[in-house]
């Protein structure tokens, strides 16, 4: 069977999002307390290799833009792969901090290379009407990387954390073998013709990046505390089982395309904040429950996955000769959430506790969701209205 350029781009850049996002960027976080006894490391360093596996995804983010502009949009994409493979095979053997932060580093950029670039892949080879399908099947391929590396952290209990990211440097190779089997090259990306400049853009993008802020804040909340609420009266199996459930769920975010055709970008994104924002009060409230924490992780794999998705469909639409640079835009604005929200946690929770936080976080999910759908109600046609209107003249 032939398939399509929009099913060819889809299910490469689904393949190697998956393995940068679903895997390589949560790997650390999994294996953490097996690598602190294993490599006997201080709370300090392992929380400063931390912090420098997302300076490595801001470095990939901001790298990504000149290389497309140089030698075509597949080229940080493959960068990326090699990032995410070199350095899971770096952690695999590490023995010492110094080697295991810089394996963790260089993994931990793949995602900042990979993710971006698709956009501009996808709007240069790629029809319009099947540019939001493939644009969330790519993103949506984060569930996939979830569910494998549940699967790997299953095989690291009966054996060692090391197997994880084995297993993550062989799929880093696959995926980048596939990408460049099923992705064409194009050219560099031009650079804006200065209509507007990055003013005009920003303009464009002021909605979707204040979502951006919102959504990553509270995304990275739940990441980060979801482990510590199971781990008080769930057992240690409970967290990969954890992923995999959100990874699981999160398969629908591929139908987002579609459906913001259907309803527009806008009220798609609203509705994620107010997913999200249900399945962080579940947590908050009833964490200490096994149903309750099962249903709060397929909610937030719903809510988090189409968010993700809507995004990269969102940026696309409003801004289509610069979808790449559009997207990464707002990802550097949500990475500014992503790096103040935990921070801002760790501040609240000793007063508050951490129940009372995750539902603190829910309220803001939920009127930011709130407020989001009123503004596109305020609108006189939402971005999925218009396109259908411009496909029928």
């Amino acid at each position: 069977m032939t398939l399509s350029p929009g099913s060819r781009v889809g299910l490469a850049g689904a393949a190697v999002v998956g393995v940068a996002f679903g895997m390589a960027r949560y790997a650390y976080g999994l294996t953490l307390p097996a690598i602190r006894q294993d490599l006997d490391l201080s709370e300090l360093v392992l929380g400063l290799i931390a912090s420098a596996t997302f300076a490595g995804y801001l470095a990939g983010l901001l790298l990504a833009r000149p290389l497309a502009a140089r030698r075509g949009p597949r080229a940080p994409t493959t960068t990326g792969g090699a990032c995410g493979a070199v350095g899971a095979v770096i952690v695999t053997v590490a023995q010492s901090p110094w080697l295991l932060a810089v394996g963790a580093v260089l993994a931990g950029s793949a995602g900042g290379w990979v993710w971006a670039p698709y956009s501009d892949i996808v709007t240069r080879t790629v029809s319009p009407r099947e540019r939001p399908r493939a644009l969330a099947l790519i993103t949506t391929g984060t569930s996939g990387g979830l569910v494998a590396l549940g699967g790997l952290a299953v095989l690291a209990v009966l054996g060692s954390w090391r197997l994880v990211w084995g297993g993550l440097a062989v799929a880093a190779v696959a995926a980048a073998m596939v990408n460049l089997r099923l992705v064409p090259r194009t050219g560099p990306v031009p650079h804006p013709d200065g209509r507007g400049g990055p003013f005009s853009l920003a303009r464009a993008l002021t909605v979707p990046a204040a979502y951006s802020v919102v959504y990553f804040a509270v995304v990275v909340i739940y990441f980060t505390y979801a482990a510590d609420v199971l781990a008080r009266d769930l057992p240690t199996a409970a967290v990969p089982a954890l992923y995999a459930a959100i990874g699981v769920t999160g398969g629908v975010g591929v139908a987002t395309g579609s459906v913001a055709q259907r309803l527009g970008s806008l009220r798609i994104a609203a509705l994620c904040l107010v997913t999200v924002a249900a399945a962080l009060a579940l947590l908050g409230l009833a964490g200490g429950s096994p149903a309750a924490t099962a249903a709060s992780a397929c909610i937030f794999g719903v809510g988090y996955m189409t968010g993700s998705a809507v995004l990269a469909v969102w940026t696309a639409e409003l801004v289509p000769d610069r979808a790449g640079a559009a997207f990464t835009g707002c990802l550097i604005v949500g990475a500014v959430g992503s790096v103040a929200a935990p921070a801002l946690a760790g501040a609240l929770i000793p007063g508050l506790g951490l129940g009372t936080l995750l539902v603190l976080t829910a309220a803001v999910s939920l009127l930011s969701g709130v407020a989001l759908m009123l503004h596109g109600l305020s609108k006189p046609a939402t971005t999925g209205q218009r396109r259908r209107g411009e496909g029928r003249r």
